[in-house]
């Protein structure tokens, strides 16, 4: 079990990780709200399988984007309701159909998507540019 501590300050809450100290207030002006740390921590996790999954297949990627769109349910406490991840891809010989089967199976295996698949919808999309070797 991994435990987590947050500490109050004088506009929300600080957390101290290894790597960096985060503030979590739901006004941005004093730190990240804590939607978009959930949507975070979902896109993040997806972006890294899937990265995980191409750079084992040595797919020749030079870059990778991932956006996120929230709609969230103002009748229900403003719960995010659903996020549309959108894939784009840059690289040297891709073959779209195996992306595509490839963030499928990082969709599976992504522990934060896996984790809210129940209660939020998660939508990917994938865009994919192809790079000339000049």
């Amino acid at each position: 079990m991994r435990k987590l501590k947050l500490t109050m300050k004088q506009h929300g809450f600080r957390i101290e990780l290894p790597h960096q100290t985060l503030d979590i207030d739901g006004n941005e002006l004093f730190g990240i709200r804590p939607y978009q740390l959930m949507v975070s921590s979902i896109a993040g996790c997806s972006a890294s399988v899937f990265r995980k999954i191409m750079e084992k297949q040595r797919l020749e990627i030079d870059d990778m984007e991932v956006s996120a769109e929230v709609e969230r349910d103002e009748m229900a406490a403003n719960r995010i309701s659903k996020i549309t991840l959108t894939f784009v891809v840059r690289g040297f010989h891709l073959d779209k159909a195996q992306l595509e089967k490839n963030l499928q199976l990082a969709h599976s295996n992504c522990s934060m998507v896996q984790t809210v698949k129940d209660s939020i919808e998660i939508e990917e999309r994938l865009e994919v540019i192809h790079l000339n070797h000049y």
